[in-house]
């Protein structure tokens, strides 16, 4: 799935993204830190990787593995 950073604290390292569809989905900084960047634009593209429960628990540049 992928979305565009809406917000992004670099303190708290927490964020929303918006999705494709309209709706917005917070990531906590478990999901950035296991992304190993060190920081997020507001508007960058990226791709996420979600929990069965729904949650964010990665989120990362599309095509960087």
């Amino acid at each position: 799935m992928q979305g565009t950073v809406a917000t992004f604290d670099a303190q708290t390292r927490n964020g929303t993204l918006l999705l494709d569809d309209g709706s917005e989905l917070p990531f906590p900084a478990a999901a950035f830190d296991a992304s190993g960047l060190r920081l997020l634009r507001l508007g960058q593209r990226v791709s996420i990787s979600a929990g069965p429960d729904g949650a964010v628990t990665k989120v990362e540049l599309p095509g960087i593995r």
